[in-house]
């Protein structure tokens, strides 16, 4: 059996305010998690979108693995149609899902896929809890909730009956299941999932980000060693920091072995791959380059993967110069450049006790521990 899904991200979001779809949820749109959660689905064989003109663009040029990407129309019930109709004409089983509902769980695409196995057509549904009233010109009056279901996505059927619904139906249905009842057919509901939220207003994402629980903390470890230069005009560059009269370190760039280590540890953590990734040194820009340069560039793209440093510890190994005596200002240039507070930074210093190279004053090597969070909102 086949099975195709659709994603509807069509919608105008003149509830929210704004295209929901596209706002950023873990480091991605909100439609991304909607589509990974079908895609990855081992039942789910293809999955497409149907979006709006405006996000068009944004969702072709970030999703080439979807079956299609096509724009929708100016109801859901157009959008629903246009979404069918795109899916593979020997697809069994067709499945629409509203980008707005971030949380679908495998179990519950499940659910429904038995389903619309058993009875041709199904959607997941959550009995009402609170107490209903219907309010008119005749006053109020309680209406029995015993009987009453919220209707959630995603809604499925076989697809020749969901096409031939949609050849017969009336406008004005707001959901998959309403098209199919007009033509006669009798969907399933099968057991919905409170998580199964559907972002309608800016509180419901506060909702969606508590359930997806705090954000993800990684760490990472950085190491760096360079041997003292010949070079009487180099100069040493420490955290940043100028030491005048101090031997220099050898190297590509301008040897900061501190903030190497740091940086390493910062691109480690977020699983980007380390310095001579980004900064090879067969490249003749970096050739004496100040270290502070790469600091600045590592800030920028954990920034732009969705990262926050929670703080960095690095320790200098070192018989000279004495280093402690300026570890605030290494500490001050260092926190800058990385756009955190001091107090999330720290250094320290220790000598090798005269053993290996670093105890024969041959070079410095460093240490770096540093740790991010990833970024769960706006």
């Amino acid at each position: 059996m086949k099975i195709a899904a659709v994603i509807l991200a069509a919608g105008s979001g003149s509830r929210f305010g704004s295209d929901k779809t596209q706002i950023c949820l873990r480091g991605v749109p909100l439609w991304r998690h909607s589509f990974d959660a079908f895609a990855k689905h081992p039942e789910v064989d293809s999955v497409g979108i149907v979006c709006s003109a405006n996000n068009y663009s944004a969702i072709q040029s970030s999703c080439h693995e979807a079956e299609f990407i096509v724009v929708g129309g100016q109801t859901r019930q157009e959008s629903s149609r246009i979404a069918v109709l795109n899916t593979p004409s020997d697809a069994d089983i067709v499945l629409i899902h509203d980008a707005a509902r971030p949380l679908v769980s495998a179990q519950l695409i499940s659910r429904v896929i038995e389903g619309v196995t058993k009875h041709q057509a199904a959607a997941p549904g959550l009995p009402v809890t609170d107490t209903i009233k219907r309010v008119d010109e005749r006053g109020m009056a309680t209406i029995d909730r015993d009987r009453l279901f919220t209707v959630q996505t995603p809604q499925g059927a076989l697809r020749h009956i969901l096409v031939k619904a949609h050849e017969q139906a009336s406008p004005g249905m707001t959901d998959e299941l309403s098209t199919l009842e007009s033509i006669g057919v009798v969907p399933c509901l099968v057991p919905g999932d409170e998580r199964n939220i559907k972002v309608t207003h800016p509180t419901d994402m506060e909702r969606v980000r508590f359930l997806l629980g705090p954000p993800e903390v990684r760490t990472g470890i950085g190491y760096d060693i360079h041997r003292f230069s010949d070079d009487p005009a180099r100069p040493l560059m420490l955290g940043g920091v100028y030491f005048p009269g101090c031997r220099a370190l050898e190297g590509h760039s301008d040897a900061d072995v501190l903030i190497h280590a740091i940086v390493d540890a910062l691109l480690g953590a977020a699983g980007l791959g380390d310095i001579g990734v980004h900064f090879p040194c067969a490249d003749e820009r970096w050739k004496n380059e100040p270290s502070i340069t790469f600091l600045n560039y590592v800030e920028r793209i954990l920034r732009e993967n969705r990262w926050n440093i929670q703080n960095v510890d690095a320790t200098l190994i070192a018989e000279s110069p004495k280093i402690m005596k300026r570890s605030d200002e290494m500490r001050s240039v260092l926190a800058g450049a990385l756009e955190i507070s001091p107090s999330r930074l720290n250094i320290k210093a220790t000598t090798n006790e005269s053993l290996g190279a670093i105890g024969r004053n041959e070079g410095i090597a460093a240490f770096a521990t540093a740790a991010i969070a990833e970024v769960i909102q706006e």
